[in-house]
C-alpha cells in the first residue's frame, strides 16, 4: 500500500505498478502510480479551472484496454472532505457531484481508476448560469487534412467572438478535435446561452456555407465542419483542462495559445503526460487570464442580432 498526504489529507492505493497505459511508440508504459501522481503535480495548474464544479468521472480501473464507464455521484465510501454539490435531474431527483478544490482530491479520484475528468459549464454558486460557452469542433472525416478543417475552424471561431466582444480560448481535446470557449458573466440560464451559442454558429455557417454547417444530422452535413453547440446545456460536461484521455500514449487536454493553433504542423494529440510538464515549465498555462476575461452576453447579443 502507498499513501500520499496533503496536509491533513492523505491518499492510500494499491497495485501502484498496474499497467494503465501500455507502452506506446517508444514510449513505456504508464501505472496507476504515474497516473495518480499526474493529478497531484498537474493540480496547480488544473484546479483554477475545475474547482468548484460538478465533476463526472470516467473510470478505467484496469486500464485502457479495458471498458471503462462514467461515474457521476460521489459515492458513500468518498472521504468526508472530498465535498459534494447536489444537483438536481430533470425528474426531479438529486444527485451529488463530487467538486475538487485541492491536489489531494485530484489524486483520490485518480487512485479509484479515474482518467478521463469532465466538468459542466457552470459553478456550483448557481448550476444553472453557466460561465463558460462551448464550441465543439470535431473532425468531419479521418483524412490527413482534417484536423486542419478543425483549425481553421477555431479560428473563424475565435474571430466571431471577437466581433461580437466576447474573449475565445481554446484547448486540444486531447483526442480528435478542438474546443473553443468563452467565458462569460453567469447572468443568463443554459437556454438563453445555447441560444445565443446556436445563432452565432449559424451566422458563421452563412458566411462560409462551403465550410460549416450546423446540422446535426451526419448525412446532410456533406463533409463540411459541423459547428457543435450542444453542450450548452443544463447537466452537460467538457473534457477538463489538463484532464488525461483513455487513448494510446495518455494524451493530455491541453489548453493552447491561438498562435498554436495558427500553426499547420498542431496535431490532435500533441500534448501528452510526459510532455506536459514541460510544456508548463516554459510558458504560463494559456488559460490562466481567463475567469479575468468573462464578458456579459447582452452586449454581445445586440451585435449579434444587428449581423444576422
Amino acid at each position: 500500500m502507498t499513501m500520499l498526504r496533503f496536509g491533513k489529507y492523505s491518499v492510500s492505493f494499491d497495485k501502484e505498478d498496474k499497467v494503465f497505459y501500455p507502452a506506446h511508440d517508444g514510449d513505456d508504459a504508464v501505472t496507476k502510480g504515474d497516473v495518480i501522481r499526474y493529478y497531484k503535480d498537474i493540480a496547480e495548474a488544473m484546479l483554477p479551472h475545475v474547482r468548484g464544479r460538478p465533476l463526472t468521472l470516467r473510470r478505467f480501473p484496469d486500464g485502457i484496454e479495458s471498458q471503462g464507464f462514467y461515474m457521476q455521484e460521489a459515492q458513500d465510501y468518498f472521504p468526508e472532505w472530498v465535498e459534494r454539490v447536489s444537483a438536481t435531474r430533470s425528474d426531479g431527483s438529486t444527485i451529488r457531484h463530487a467538486v475538487a478544490r485541492r491536489a489531494a482530491d485530484l489524486a483520490y479520484l485518480a487512485s479509484l481508476g479515474t482518467l478521463e475528468i469532465h466538468t459542466w459549464l457552470s459553478g456550483e454558486d448557481d448550476l444553472r448560469k453557466p460561465d463558460w460557452l462551448v464550441f465543439d469542433l470535431d473532425p468531419p472525416g479521418h483524412d490527413a487534412d482534417a484536423f486542419d478543417v478543425v483549425r481553421h475552424g477555431a479560428l473563424d471561431v475565435r474571430d466571431l467572438l471577437d466581433e461580437l466582444g466576447l474573449a475565445a480560448f481554446v484547448k486540444l481535446t486531447g483526442s480528435k478535435g478542438l474546443h473553443v470557449v468563452a467565458p462569460i458573466a453567469p447572468g443568463e440560464d443554459f437556454d438563453d446561452v445555447r441560444a445565443f451559442a446556436r445563432d452565432a454558429a449559424r451566422l458563421l455557417a452563412s458566411r462560409k456555407p462551403d465550410d460549416y454547417t450546423t446540422e446535426q444530422r451526419k448525412d446532410k452535413r456533406k463533409g463540411r465542419l459541423y459547428l457543435d453547440m450542444m453542450r450548452n446545456a443544463y447537466g452537460q460536461h467538457a473534457v477538463a483542462p489538463y484532464s488525461l484521455r483513455p487513448l494510446p500514449g495518455a494524451p493530455v487536454a491541453a489548453p493552447l495559445d491561438w498562435d498554436e493553433v495558427e500553426d499547420s504542423a498542431l496535431t490532435p494529440r500533441a500534448v501528452t503526460i510526459r510532455t506536459v510538464f514541460r510544456r508548463l515549465g516554459q510558458k504560463d498555462d494559456p488559460w490562466k487570464t481567463m475567469a479575468r476575461r468573462r464578458r456579459s452576453l447582452k452586449k454581445a447579443r445586440r451585435r449579434l442580432e444587428a449581423k444576422l
